[in-house]
C-alpha cells in the first residue's frame, strides 16, 4: 500500500488510536507533505496516561536505530511516550539530507502521527541539527502561522494541518544559532562533508548519511532568526560549555532572541549533542517538560 500524507501510517490507512489499541512499541513509515519517505518507531513508555509524547530529533549523520538515540529515548521514555525517527537522508528514511532546511517537513510529519496515535501534549527535543530543526518547525507552525517566517518549507496551507504539526513545548540542545559556521575544527570537518563530491562519498558510505548536493535555494531562516516567533511555545534551550562544534555564543544568542520567553540551561563540562547528554540531564529535560506542555 503506498504512503499518505504525513503523517499517516503506510501500512495502514487508519492509525491505531491509543485509547483503543494495545500499548506496545510500532515501527512504521511516514510520508511528509513533500513526499519523502520517513523511518518512524514509537514506544509508549511507562507512564499510564499516555497523554504526553516526545518527539526526538536526532543530530546529523545520526538515525533511530543509534545507541545514543535509543539511550536518550529510554531516558525520555519514564516521562511519556517517545516517538522517534530517522530524517530524510538517514538510516531507512528516504531522500537526501539537506542538513537542516526540510527536515522541519520530516519533523511536522513525526509530530502528526504522535497527534493521531492520541497524544495531546507533545514536546519536541533536538539535538545539533535536530535542535536547530526543532526552532525553525515551532515558528513555522507556531500560532503566529507560517506568515512568521517567509523562506524554507512552509507548512501545507490548511489549518488543520498546521494544528496537527503544531508543537506544546521546545527543547533545543546544542543547536547552532547562525547558519555557515566555521569556527571550529569539527565544523570545518562538517562543511568539508556536505559541501565536496568526496565527503558526500564519506557521508554515503562510512555514515549512512545521504547529502543532498544542491545548495539552499532558498536559504532558510536561521535558528535565531525563527526565535522570537515561537512565544508564546515555552522553549527550553540547553548546551554544553565544553561543546566542540559551538561555543557559548550560539545558545547566549537564541536566548537573547526570546527576549525573555526562553530558558537558557549552560551545563557544566558538557560537550555535543546527544552522545554528551547524561541520563541526568535527560531526566531534567524530561521534568521540565512535564511542566511546560500544557
Amino acid at each position: 500500500m503506498s504512503p499518505g500524507p504525513a503523517g499517516q501510517v503506510t501500512r495502514s490507512s487508519k492509525s491505531p488510536r491509543l485509547e483503543t489499541a494495545p500499548r506496545a512499541a510500532l515501527r512504521t513509515f511516514l510520508r511528509t507533505a513533500d513526499g519523502v519517505t520517513i523511518d518512524a518507531a514509537h514506544d509508549p513508555g511507562t507512564q499510564s496516561d499516555g497523554d504526553l509524547a516526545f518527539i526526538v530529533a536526532h543530530g546529523f549523520t545520526g538515525d533511530l536505530d543509534r545507541p545514543h538515540v535509543r539511550r536518550a529515548a529510554g531516558v525520555l521514555a519514564r516521562r511519556g511516550a517517545v516517538v522517534t525517527f530517522s530524517f530524510r537522508g538517514h538510516g531507512r528514511s528516504g531522500g537526501r539530507s539537506t542538513v537542516g532546511d526540510r527536515e522541519v517537513l520530516d519533523l511536522a510529519a513525526a509530530v502528526a502521527w504522535a497527534r493521531e496515535l492520541g497524544h495531546t501534549r507533545i514536546v519536541t527535543v533536538g539535538f545539533s541539527m535536530g535542535g536547530s530543526v526543532v526552532l525553525r518547525h515551532a515558528a513555522l507552525y507556531g500560532e503566529k502561522g507560517p506568515g512568521a517566517v517567509t523562506d524554507g518549507p512552509l507548512p501545507g496551507p490548511e489549518d488543520e494541518g498546521r494544528a496537527r504539526a503544531r508543537t506544546d513545548a521546545v527543547v533545543s540542545v546544542s543547536a547552532p544559532a547562525r547558519w555557515y559556521y566555521r569556527g571550529t575544527a569539527p565544523m570545518r570537518r562538517l562543511h568539508w562533508l556536505v559541501t565536496r563530491p568526496e565527503g558526500r562519498i564519506v557521508g554515503r558510505v562510512g555514515l549512512r548519511t545521504r547529502i543532498d548536493h544542491r545548495d539552499w535555494d532558498p536559504v532558510p531562516a536561521s535558528p535565531v532568526e525563527c526565535v522570537p516567533d515561537i512565544a508564546p511555545t515555552p522553549l527550553l534551550v540547553v548546551h554544553g560549555d565544553r561543546d566542540g562544534y559551538f561555543p557559548l555564543d550560539h545558545p547566549r544568542t537564541l536566548a537573547e532572541a526570546a527576549a525573555g520567553h526562553a530558558e537558557l540551561w549552560l551545563e557544566h563540562g558538557m560537550g555535543h549533542a546527544e552522545n554528551a547528554a547524561t541520563d541526568d540531564l535527560l531526566t531534567r529535560i524530561g521534568a521540565w517538560s512535564t511542566t511546560h506542555a500544557g
